[in-house]
């Protein structure tokens, strides 16, 4: 079951092919068939080869109760849907240099290569994963002894595609949603760039409101701002 999109010229087929399901089957997925999928992430480029990646894992059906520590890591929304992956991660992106101590700025790119790669191979392997930028920061501290030199990234859930006939409507909705892509186009300059900006009065208010109070990878306080301005609507 592939959610496809058509393009202008060819690209690999792990690339076409990947989706981010929101629903998995039941298919145990364990240190074995990861090991390939790490690799792949090992193998990711990164400034300095600092390789700033850590990734806390958790299989269901090799260690329930290290699941559920990871799994309790996601926020309410995203539990919904993660807890039916066979395997659930939390990524960390390290925020210095082994070398020097300095601050590492582009730790988070880095971390986000070496995810797309891990991706990639899964897709290869036949499995997908879903991300989830919904994730409790200070569980993930409080849970895994994650101090201040390493930032939490992102919540994965990975595992063979299901159909999601038990989701709610909405759950169902996003898992079968089709997808679409901006033109390539609309990001590619060959010349002066004509980049968008926003111009709605209203969304301009909300960015200069919400730009300093957000740490980078953190969108919760976003989350509930959003939630207890909805809540007086």
């Amino acid at each position: 079951m592939y959610h496809t999109i058509s393009t202008t010229a060819p690209v690999l087929d792990v690339i076409q092919q990947r989706w981010s399901p929101k629903a998995f089957t039941a298919q145990p997925v364990g240190k074995a068939q990861l090991q390939p999928l790490f690799e792949a992430a090992r193998m990711a480029a990164s400034g300095f080869n600092e390789q700033p990646w850590q990734f806390i894992v958790g299989c269901k059906y090799e260690d329930e109760t290290q699941y559920q520590r990871v799994l309790q890591c996601f926020n309410d929304d995203n539990r919904a849907w993660a807890q039916t992956a066979p395997v659930v991660m939390i990524v960390l992106a390290k925020l210095y240099f082994d070398k020097n101590g300095m601050p590492n700025p582009w730790a988070w790119h880095d971390v986000g290569l070496a995810v797309a790669q891990l991706n990639l191979q899964a897709v290869n392997e036949g499995m997908q994963l879903s991300q989830a930028a919904g994730i409790l920061h200070d569980k993930v501290r409080e849970t895994f002894g994650v101090g201040e030199l390493y930032q939490p990234c992102t919540g994965i859930a990975l595992g063979y595609p299901g159909t999601g006939d038990g989701l709610n409507d909405s759950l169902r909705a996003k898992h079968r949603h089709v997808r679409t892509r901006k033109p390539v186009s609309s990001f590619v300059h060959y010349g002066m760039p004509q980049l968008p900006g926003l111009t709605d009065e209203q969304q301009l208010q909300t960015y200069h409101l919400l730009k300093n109070k957000i740490a980078f990878g953190n969108l919760q306080p976003m989350i509930d701002f959003f939630r207890g301005k909805k809540e007086t609507i």
